[in-house]
C-alpha cells in the first residue's frame, strides 16, 4: 500500500478466513489471535507464546506495524521509549527522527483523562515500594483528615489485586451504580467518595488473577469513567512496588499535572531499600520530586497506655501486672496516665529521615505504632477525628498540614 512516510505506511496481512477468528488495528499495531499468516513481511516481528486465556488456541500472534520498510533488522520500532537510542538504530536513515519523538502520536487516552480530571485540584499518589508498610492506611486516614477539614476528597483505590481501602472505610458490601455520567463513586461521606475494585467482587474473598493489560484497562476505566466531579484532593492508593499499575497510572496522568508523591516506609533497611527504587521510579517517570514527594516513616515506635501493658518476670516469665498496677495507683496514681514508648525497629542509617535527606525530598515526619490507629482502620473511621488526643494523631495532623502546604505551594 502507498502513502505518507515509511512508519505510517500499512502494511497488508494475508489471514485465510477460515482463521480469522478475531483481529483489532490500534493505532499503527495489530493484534491478531487464532490466524495464520499466509507471508509475513520481513519487517513484522512476531511472537509467539501460550496464552491459558485464549479459548481455542495456544497461541498468539502479535504483528507490530512500528517499524519503517527502510528499517535496519535490529529495529525496536518508532514507539519504542528506545526509538532512535538502540544500538540497532546505528546507521538508520531514521535515527534522528526517531530520536526527537517526531514519530510518535500522542495516546488519545492521556488526552481523555487529562479533560475527565480537569475539575480536580489537587492528584496525590501514595507509593511504597515494600507491602505492609501502612500504605493504604496512610492513604485512608489522609482522606479522611482531608474531608474532615472541610475538603471535597476522592480516595481511589488501584490496588487490583489487594483492595482494602474498602474495609478501612467502612464501605464493605457496598457496590458500584452506573449513571449517565459514568461510575458513581461509593460515599462516605457526602465530601469523600471512593472507588475500588473492591466494590466490584460478588465475593470479597475472591482471588483477582489478572495479566497488566486487563490490569491497565481497569485503571483507564476508573481514571476516564468515574464521575468524581469537582474536587479538591483526589488521592490514589496504589500497590507496592513499581507494577503495571504504577505505569499505568503515571502514564494515563501523565498530562494532568500529579502534585506528586508521599512516600511511605519504615524503618527498617528491608524496606527502606525497596522505597529507595519507589524514589528513583518517581524521578524516571516525571512525578515531581521537588516540593511533593514526601516520606513518612511509619511504625517509628510503639505507644502504648501504661495500664495497657503487661508487667512479667524475665526470669519465670510470671506475669505481675496486676499487683504492679496496684502499688502504683496506692504510690503513684499520677503515672498511671502516662504512655509507653518503645523503638520496635531501630532506625537503619538514620531511617526514612536520612534517606530523604540522601535524596533531596521532604521528611514528612514519623508515625508510631498506635492501637488507636489500627482499630480505627478496622472500624472504618477517621483516626482523628475518633481520637484527636493520641500522640500518634498529633504526628499524623503534622503529616496532614504539610500535605495541605506542599499541595497548595
Amino acid at each position: 500500500m502507498n502513502g505518507g512516510a515509511p512508519w505510517q505506511k500499512p502494511y497488508a496481512v494475508a489471514i485465510p478466513a477460515r482463521y480469522a477468528r478475531a483481529s483489532e488495528r490500534v493505532m499503527r499495531r495489530v493484534f491478531v489471535e487464532n490466524v495464520r499468516l499466509a507471508k509475513p513481511p520481513a519487517n513484522i516481528r512476531m511472537m509467539h507464546y501460550p496464552d491459558p486465556l485464549a479459548s481455542n488456541s495456544p497461541f498468539r500472534i502479535r504483528v507490530n506495524m512500528d517499524k519503517p520498510t527502510n528499517a535496519p533488522q535490529g529495529c525496536v520500532g518508532t514507539q519504542s521509549e528506545e526509538a532512535g537510542k538502540a544500538s540497532g538504530c546505528a546507521g538508520c536513515p531514521n535515527q534522528s527522527l526517531c530520536s526527537s519523538g517526531a514519530t510518535k502520536l500522542p495516546d488519545p487516552t492521556m488526552a481523555h483523562v487529562k479533560d475527565h480530571l480537569s475539575r480536580v485540584k489537587h492528584k496525590i499518589l501514595v507509593l511504597s515500594g515494600k507491602g505492609g508498610v501502612g500504605k493504604s492506611t496512610i492513604s485512608c486516614q489522609l482522606a479522611f483528615g482531608l474531608a474532615q477539614k472541610g475538603f471535597q476528597v476522592g480516595l481511589l483505590d488501584v490496588d487490583i489485586t489487594g483492595p482494602s481501602v474498602p474495609r478501612m472505610l467502612g464501605l464493605q458490601g457496598q457496590e458500584v451504580h452506573q449513571s449517565n455520567e459514568g461510575w458513581s463513586p461509593v460515599y462516605v461521606d457526602d465530601n469523600l467518595g471512593v472507588m475500588s475494585i473492591g466494590f466490584m467482587l460478588p465475593n470479597p474473598d475472591d482471588a483477582i488473577i489478572w495479566r497488566g493489560p486487563k490490569k491497565s484497562g481497569l485503571i483507564k476505566q476508573f481514571l476516564t469513567d468515574v464521575h468524581w466531579g469537582d474536587l479538591d484532593y483526589l488521592i490514589i492508593d496504589t500497590p507496592p512496588g513499581t507494577s503495571d499499575e504504577h505505569i499505568s497510572i503515571v502514564q494515563y496522568m501523565k498530562e494532568t499535572n500529579i502534585d506528586g508523591a508521599v512516600v511511605v516506609t519504615t524503618p527498617q533497611e528491608v524496606a527502606m531499600a525497596d522505597v529507595r527504587k519507589e524514589l528513583n521510579f518517581c524521578k524516571k517517570t516525571g512525578v515531581p520530586v521537588l516540593g511533593y514527594d514526601d516520606v513518612v516513616e511509619n511504625m517509628a515506635g510503639l505507644e502504648q497506655p501504661l495500664t495497657a501493658c503487661n508487667f512479667v518476670d524475665p526470669a519465670t516469665a510470671t506475669d505481675h501486672t496486676q499487683h504492679v498496677l496496684e502499688v502504683l495507683k496506692a504510690k503513684a496514681p499520677e503515672l498511671l496516665a502516662y504512655a509507653v514508648q518503645l523503638q520496635v525497629f531501630p532506625p537503619a542509617a538514620g531511617g526514612g529521615e536520612a534517606m530523604a535527606k540522601a535524596f533531596g525530598v521532604p521528611f514528612l515526619g514519623r508515625l508510631p505504632l498506635d492501637q488507636k490507629l489500627t482499630q480505627s482502620c478496622e472500624e472504618g473511621v477517621g483516626f482523628l477525628e475518633a481520637y484527636p488526643t493520641s500522640s500518634a494523631a498529633n504526628a499524623f495532623s503534622g503529616i496532614l498540614d504539610h500535605v495541605i502546604a506542599q499541595a497548595n505551594k
